[in-house]
């Protein structure tokens, strides 16, 4: 008798099938998700790094427009080595035609709740900006909107002025911080033009 011949398994070919619209979409979205918390893994950081080398700085260049636009933006300061010990807020003060005044705010975010603090957190940082005599070129622009959000708007404003109050912390001998009086001080005041309440 001849030997038995050993069978080989037959192998069942698995049909290919092209991958759905729906699982394109959720590799594209797991990569996408991915993407961005890697680049803000390390974009926050090289931002905030208290370092000036070449490298950081053209880095900072690059991410720059993004960190303005999204209020990501800090600076190393605001921690260390000596945090700002000063309260302050800005406000301006309107001049009618008839010669009446009256004040208008920025949101203050001591005065709001939590969630309101939440959607208008950008104020505080745009403050700080404002009052920077360096950024003077939006103080114009922020008269412009103090005037067409006049508290009044049955009369019409003639001067607007930005006035920054602020109250310095003095640390005392046992750690804890007191207030100072606060001070306020005229830093910008622009005459209200016609058209100024009328953009086109």
């Amino acid at each position: 008798m001849e030997p038995e011949m050993a069978k080989t398994p037959s192998v069942q070919k698995i049909p290919m099938t092209k991958s759905s619209p729906t699982n394109r979409f959720a590799r594209w979205r797991d990569s996408a998700i991915t993407l961005f918390l890697l680049f803000h893994l390390i974009a926050i950081p090289i931002w905030c790094l208290p370092s000036n080398s070449l490298p950081l700085l053209v880095c900072r260049d690059l991410v720059r427009p993004y960190f303005l636009w999204s209020g990501l933006f800090q600076t190393w300061d605001m921690f260390s080595p000596s945090p700002k010990r000063t309260n302050g807020y800005l406000e301006a003060m309107l001049v009618y035609t008839d010669g009446t005044t009256d004040y208008w705010q920025f949101p203050r975010m001591d005065r709001l709740s939590f969630t309101e603090r939440y959607s208008k957190e950008r104020y505080r940082k745009f403050e700080e900006t404002l009052a920077d005599s360096k950024f003077a070129d939006l103080w114009p622009d922020a008269a412009r909107y103090i005037a067409r959000h006049a508290p009044d708007p049955s009369k019409r404003p003639e001067m607007i002025m930005l006035i920054l109050n602020w109250s310095d912390l003095v640390r005392n001998a046992d750690g804890s911080f007191t207030d100072l009086p606060w001070q306020s001080r005229v830093f910008y005041r622009y005459r209200v033009e016609p058209e100024d309440l009328n953009p086109q």
